[in-house]
């Protein structure tokens, strides 16, 4: 049974985020609000629940394109090799809802070795970036997709609680989502290249 916590965006509560962390550290899945649509994530360091979350999308953990949620740039260089040009495109559009392809650098975790690039997040939600500061790794996540062919992204926490129920166990209702993914922009090859036009203006790029 998934527990269903509120969380408000303007203030997280500490404990509560604590509580969602401790599910987190003991290799559980959690489904928490971003500046987009909701997402599932689980902690980067623990191999279990990656797996956990490749045999739900039904992916291969080695050649999954999951996202890795910071909650800043800080520590970024032990997962992607930024160079500065592309450390100013993210310092001037994160946080934000977009993903940035980037090379995967030498201390990526084993599982994800093999990969030549990371996908990176920081989304501008103060509930998922609490979270991942307070469990101080990045948080592997993939947006909750809705085999509804109208609407893509289901935006209802109560819903999505209820729909989930069985698969995770910890959903954050943060209120409403959106129901536009985050832009996708690739930094892998110098120039930023667009993959896929999302919530985030692209024009800039």
């Amino acid at each position: 049974m998934a527990e269903l916590i509120k969380i408000y965006e303007e203030n997280p509560s500490p404990k509560e985020i604590e509580k969602v962390v401790k599910v987190l550290k003991n290799g559980g899945l959690v489904i928490y609000p971003t500046d987009t649509v909701y997402g599932l994530g689980c902690d980067i360091t623990n191999n279990a629940a990656l797996e956990k979350i490749a045999q739900i999308k039904g992916v291969k953990l080695e050649k999954s394109n999951f996202s890795f949620i910071v909650a800043d740039l800080s520590n970024l260089s032990e997962y992607a090799s930024i160079d500065n040009q592309n450390f100013k495109i993210l310092k001037r559009n994160l946080p934000g809802p977009y993903t940035f392809i980037l090379p995967g650098s030498n201390s990526l975790p084993s599982v994800f070795k093999k990969k030549k690039t990371v996908g990176i997040r920081v989304p501008n939600n103060n509930i998922c970036r609490a979270l991942v500061t307070a469990l101080g790794n990045p948080i592997v996540s993939t947006s909750i997709k809705d085999e509804d062919e109208v609407l893509e992204y289901t935006t209802d926490p109560e819903l999505i609680a209820e729909k989930w129920d069985k698969l995770v166990d910890v959903v954050i209702d943060g209120g409403y989502g959106d129901n536009v993914a985050s832009s996708v922009i690739d930094l892998s090859e110098g120039d930023p290249e667009i993959l896929r036009e999302g919530k985030g203006d692209v024009d800039i790029f």
